[in-house]
């Protein structure tokens, strides 16, 4: 994998590749925030700014990220308030020069309160309806969110890492095979039906406005149980993941035994935390932003926290 996938962009590079898709650019790039993409608000001339991503190269295949993009836009098209690629001569994937790219229009918005209760229940009837859209059909390049890919897979990436600290390979080992071994069995238990999800739906992937939420980001678009799409956005209180899964219930039913699998996916979200660090390290831009995973003492409470988990499941 290149480990500067992004070297090309710069500024101009940026404008370029926004012109050559037919706008204007005006010269205004601001650089958002992003790891696994780039992605930058660019100003056009006479008009609204628009959202250029361009996608980190090895991870998603061309027919992944159309995949992705034409659920988005099903979502779209069923009035759900997601922000879809802009389709331009029935295209919304471009190659320019070594890079792919996607434009967005912008869409602004702030973090939304969890804790308020009709917040929650908003969430819950958007992320209901968002599945009806989802259940009606099957991904057939995208992942799925199961054991095998977010802990065997995970650990193995973590494995090859020169991040791992030698002491603690073995030790590693043992703990993510046992913890595979749990969640296996939990997930037989409940034998949850699967469907198109969003994938990572967690609050920075949220924004809200006067007229209520909007999804921006599907990058991570999944095929899993519907509770991957809701116990990220459950703020700890009772209440409010009561009220949550009651605005779910309007639109959609919940198989309650789902509900038994959000300690595994937090457990598998936090192995494939660790994972996507120690394969991405070698870009320029995850030191910066991760300078804890070159230390050993960061590792060896991934460890600690690891071990807790078995101990109290």
């Amino acid at each position: 994998m290149n480990a500067t996938p992004f070297a090309e962009l710069s500024p101009d590079f940026v404008l370029d590749a926004v012109a050559a898709l037919g706008y204007d650019p005006d010269g205004r790039l601001l650089a958002l925030n992003s790891f696994e993409n780039r992605v930058y608000q660019v100003g056009i001339e006479g008009d609204a700014p628009l959202i250029a991503k361009f996608y980190r190269a090895g991870r998603w295949s061309d027919a992944a990220i159309r995949e992705e993009h034409a659920f988005t836009q099903e979502l779209a098209e069923a009035e759900l308030p997601v922000v879809a690629p802009l389709l331009i001569d029935g295209e919304t994937l471009f190659d320019f020069d070594t890079q792919r790219l996607a434009v967005f229009p912008r869409r602004g918005g702030r973090a939304p309160e969890l804790e308020g209760l009709e917040v929650a229940q908003w969430l819950g009837r958007l992320i209901a309806r968002i599945h009806a859209v989802g259940a009606r059909s099957r991904f057939a390049e995208r992942e799925r969110i199961n054991v095998e890919l977010r802990v065997r897979r995970s650990a193995q990436q973590v494995l090859a890492s020169a991040l791992l600290p030698s002491h603690l390979v073995s030790r590693y080992q043992h703990l993510t095979a046992d913890i595979a071994t749990i969640l296996d069995q939990r997930f037989d238990a409940v034998r949850p039906h699967t469907l198109r999800l969003h994938g990572d739906c967690h609050p920075g992937n949220l924004l809200w406005t006067d007229a209520g939420p909007h999804f921006v980001d599907l990058d991570d678009a999944a095929t899993g149980p519907a509770i991957q799409d809701l116990w990220m956005l459950m703020s700890g209180d009772e209440a409010q993941q009561a009220a949550l899964l009651e605005g779910y219930g309007e639109f959609r039913e919940l198989d309650p035994g789902e509900l038994a699998l959000i300690e595994p996916l937090r457990i598998m979200r936090q192995l494939h935390h660790a994972a996507w660090i120690a394969t991405r390290y070698d870009d320029p831009a995850f030191p910066r932003a991760f300078p804890f995973a070159a230390e050993a003492r960061w590792w060896e409470e991934h460890c600690n926290d690891l071990m807790r988990w078995l101990e109290d499941h």
